[in-house]
């Protein structure tokens, strides 16, 4: 949980979970951690209290939260992790409400083989998930929100009573939509407001950079994902090159890359990119990514390959990567660290309460994290948004206090736009003002610069947003995408 607000993910199986970063206004104070947490230790205790489930407390040398301590014999009802690193804290809890024990039998729960695993069902406590969510978040509220505060709920392949509201019925992706709580939405043909209409110009310029890209045999993600904005950039000598293939493993609610069954990585193509920016006259370059899960490092060697490729050719272009999580993987993350980007992107997309209806195979805490590792080990860290898929203002502005709370120096926010029937619809379309004040909001916040406009995208004048974050390069950008 972040400082002043509130989350509960509503999980089936582990109930509720909190990961984020916050950062202190103190310096780093490693002493604390234990203060922390039996702080949300205390939380816990308090909320199964008010559950109708009184004597929890903890069991001396074990973290967590216990249950049956005084009759001498304990059980672990809820597990607690915190890490304290340079004033911010990476932190989350699981509250086991009614999921399947048997799982536990697999496994040594928290590396503790001596004690078993309980839950409020197995202790005889009717409570729901909802029950559950409702108690921890008052509780936080009380603990940590001042006065302030903002509750995201993530629904999540729950109950049908958790979810009575909402209909579940229609495509999976729509269910999924319904059951964060958004239904309806703008037809496909519908006609798009005036400040959606970018302007075509396919001159000279547009096909001279085709044609060194097809000479190059390098796919573009400006035409892959449908950009908007690819007849601009495409004038000022900006592309999105995509590499290791085509195919993402992922299959987002709003993304039109293919996701057919991968190719292999091509390893000729870092060099390949490398020659495509020095033909350009780039002093700006950004690969980005799909996810490649079907790898054991997720594609960061690719990335770590065409940074290096990139350096060795052009050693004077600035270097921006846009870089899937990779599964949270340390090493596979650690390696494209160390390759030292002049900007690590990774993006948030959207809010958390449609996180898993957006992303399914992706996770807000993970975004947050991956970008917090990469503030940590010292890079100028970026993330964007898509707004039009049933978000609120509010929650807007909540997401962009988790991104500056993990440190990110740039965001983006733009409008979605359905690519086909197939993809989630649109709920609404935001006005460029609204777009004009969180940009003001998220700047005011201590984010070094909101590059926010319906037509935004990730990599749009990524040159321009660096430079505005802190100084950066001039010239020519381009975006270099690692599938």
């Amino acid at each position: 949980m972040s400082r002043g607000r509130t989350a509960a993910a509503t999980s089936p199986t582990t109930a509720l979970a909190s990961s984020s970063a916050t950062r202190s206004s103190r310096p780093p104070a490693l002493p604390d951690t234990p203060a922390y947490v039996h702080a949300v230790e205390q939380l816990l205790i308090d909320a199964l209290d008010d559950l109708g489930l009184p004597g929890a407390s903890r069991l001396a040398g074990y973290p967590g939260v216990w249950v049956g301590v005084d009759e001498r014999a304990p059980r672990k009802i809820a597990a607690i992790g915190v890490r304290l690193s340079k004033g911010r804290s990476l932190h989350g809890f699981a509250l086991n409400v009614a999921p399947d024990l048997a799982m536990f039998g697999h496994i040594v729960p928290c590396g503790i083989s001596e004690y078993p695993v309980t839950s409020l069902a197995a202790e005889g406590n009717g409570a729901s998930m909802a029950d559950a969510v409702d108690a921890v978040a008052g509780r936080a509220a009380a603990r940590w929100g001042g006065g302030r505060t903002e509750r995201a709920d993530v629904a999540w392949r729950v109950a049908p009573e958790d979810v009575a509201a909402f209909t579940r019925e229609g495509s999976r992706l729509v269910a999924r939509l319904n059951a964060a709580g958004v239904e309806g939405g703008h037809p496909i043909g519908e006609r798009k407001p005036a400040w959606l209409r970018a302007p075509v110009r396919l001159g000279a310029p547009q096909q001279d950079l085709r044609r060194t890209l097809r000479a190059l045999d390098l796919v573009t993600v400006c035409e892959e994902a449908g950009c908007p904005n690819l007849s601009e950039c495409w004038a000022d000598g900006t592309a999105t090159f995509m590499i290791n293939g085509d195919r993402c493993t992922r299959a987002c609610g709003f993304c039109l890359v293919d996701t057919r069954h991968p190719v292999p990585p091509d390893p000729d193509e870092p060099r390949r990119v490398a020659e495509s920016v020095a033909r350009m006259r780039l002093t700006h370059a950004v690969i980005t990514a799909v996810a490649r899960d079907d790898l054991d490092d997720g594609g960061a060697a690719a990335f770590a390959a065409t940074i290096v490729a990139v350096r060795a050719r052009c050693p004077g272009t600035a270097v921006e990567v846009l870089i899937p999580d990779c599964k949270g993987d340390p090493a596979a993350l650690g390696a494209i660290f160390e390759a030292r980007p002049d900007v690590l992107n990774h993006n948030l997309e959207t809010v958390a309460r449609l996180q898993r209806a957006v992303r399914p195979s992706a996770s807000y805490a993970r975004s947050l994290a991956v970008l917090a590792r990469a503030k940590e080990a010292g890079l100028v860290t970026k993330s964007g948004l898509i707004v039009g898929m049933g978000e609120t203002d509010e929650e807007v502005l909540g997401a962009l206090a988790d991104l500056r709370a993990v440190g990110a120096d740039i965001v983006t926010i733009g409008q979605y736009l359905r690519p086909t029937a197939r993809h989630l619809p649109v709920a609404r379309w935001v006005p460029p003002e609204t777009f004009t004040a969180w940009a003001a909001a998220g700047e005011a916040m201590g984010i070094g610069h909101v590059e926010a406009s319906p037509l935004t995208r990730s990599s749009y004048h990524a040159r321009q947003a660096a430079a505005g974050s802190a100084a950066g390069a001039t010239g020519a950008a381009a975006v270099i995408v690692a599938g």
